[in-house]
């Protein structure tokens, strides 16, 4: 897979995401997304067609987006990754968000990343437990 293929646009920096197989702007949040795209599926192995990208879901009857959703081989959704850019915490609020997307996709496992920290976690009877390593899929 080829990452990280920039091109100005309209005067825009947009980067080539090659899971969607198209140009998308380069905002800062694009930047830690295509670069945890990259970490999952180059670093981690995880296979590219197990991974959605803005993947689309009902919150309270919301249309809600999640920024990575992997899926397990039987097509059910396993892991949500929330991103943010560099610049933004991870922190209570960061988490709220997962977990709201959470109540919509019941996953086993959600990660927080701003692309400097990222951390993972798995769903226990309701319950977070902190992850000391990202999962293997």
């Amino acid at each position: 897979m080829e990452w990280f293929k920039t091109q100005i646009i309209n005067d825009k920096t947009m980067v080539f995401d090659p899971l969607r197989k198209q140009y998308v702007a380069l905002t800062p949040e694009e930047k830690v997304r295509q670069k945890t795209l990259y970490y999952l599926i180059e670093m981690k192995k995880t296979p590219s067609g197990l991974v959605a990208v803005e993947y689309s879901i009902k919150v309270n009857n919301l249309p809600k987006r999640c920024d990575i959703v992997i899926f397990n081989n039987l097509g059910e959704p396993k892991m949500i990754v929330e991103c943010k850019a560099e610049t933004v915490a991870i922190n209570g609020k960061v988490l709220d968000q997962a977990i709201r997307y959470y109540s919509g996709l019941k996953v086993e496992f959600l990660t927080l990343t701003n692309g400097k920290s990222m951390y993972c976690y798995k769903v226990e009877d309701g319950r977070l437990k902190a992850l000391s390593e990202f999962p293997s899929f």
